[in-house]
């Protein structure tokens, strides 16, 4: 069977591709990986189709031993790459041969590296998705040691871009906010506050959410609590606390707090990759 077998899984590194598509009315998120690009970039450098699952680690990288020979590629945060402890590139294709360990070390910087082994990773799909969605528990559950995960036949030849073209991973965040469907919810200036001060990513940021910390958003006097509504991937939505939560690739589809605005899925990429303490802008669009 060809396999890798993970040696060192790492803080949180699950299974992610592009996510599940047209299950939102089940009460499904879509899931995926949170750096789509660093994605689809990983699966190019070793041949693979650009949904193919690899693994997304979180900040601590991970280790897999190759059952067969295989190629590997390590994108999105820039991270040490050893194989059998010799020092190996970043961004490009690693040839593995059986037996030899392929050990991504922390983030240098950022958040999430992309692990792409050739062939892509073949865990059962669920609901047409091979990816871990935390907030529901379908797919895959998160990486442990010992765990044997099964890789497809290689279908391309790897590939060496150079340079690379990858962003670096956010000194500072600048979102994008469309006008969200409650902010009559919000007095006049929340939304100048939101428009104008600097928040800050909080350590307690997740798949989910992208929870912010800063400056507290006044509700109108009166206001009580929102029945269950609709939720998209970039909503703003603001809990009784005042915080601004960004929610990202395993948000849940209903929520009851009010959406001040919704960013822009392409404003989210840089967002996988924002550590704590990133400062964030709001660049409100629209009214």
């Amino acid at each position: 069977m060809r396999a890798v077998e993970v040696v060192r899984p790492g803080p949180l590194t699950t299974v992610q591709d592009a996510g599940r598509v047209g299950v939102a009315a089940l009460g499904v998120p879509r899931a995926g990986a949170l750096d789509p690009e660093a994605h689809r970039l990983a699966n190019l450098l070793v041949g693979n189709p650009s949904g193919a699952a690899v693994l997304e680690t979180t900040v601590g990288g991970v280790a897999l031993r190759a059952l067969e020979p295989l190629v590997a590629a390590v994108v999105g945060a820039p991270a040490p790459v050893r194989v059998d402890g010799r020092p190996a590139p970043w961004g490009a294709p690693v040839a593995l041969a059986a037996g030899e360990v392929l050990d991504v070390g922390t983030a240098v910087s950022g958040v999430r590296c992309y692990v792409a082994l050739g062939g892509g990773i073949t865990v059962p799909p669920v609901l047409g998705s091979r990816s871990a969605d935390l907030l529901s528990g379908l797919g895959p559950a998160p990486l442990v040691t010992g765990r044997l995960l099964p890789v497809g036949p290689a279908i391309g030849p790897p590939c060496v871009i150079d340079p690379l073209p990858l962003p670096a991973p956010p000194r500072e965040l600048v979102l994008r906010l469309d006008p969200g469907p409650r902010t009559d919810w919000f007095t006049p200036d929340a939304l100048r506050l939101l428009g104008t001060t600097c928040y800050e990513v909080s350590a307690a940021s997740n798949r989910i959410g992208l929870r912010l910390r800063g400056a507290r958003l006044e509700r109108v006097a009166g206001r009580g609590e929102l029945p269950s509504e609709g939720m998209v991937l970039g909503a703003v939505q603001v809990p009784p606390d005042g915080m601004p939560v960004v929610f990202l690739a395993d948000h849940p589809t209903t929520g009851g707090y009010p959406v001040v605005g919704v960013v822009p899925a392409a404003d989210l990429t840089a967002a996988a990759q924002a550590t704590p303490g990133t400062s964030v802008r709001f660049y409100r669009t629209g009214r």
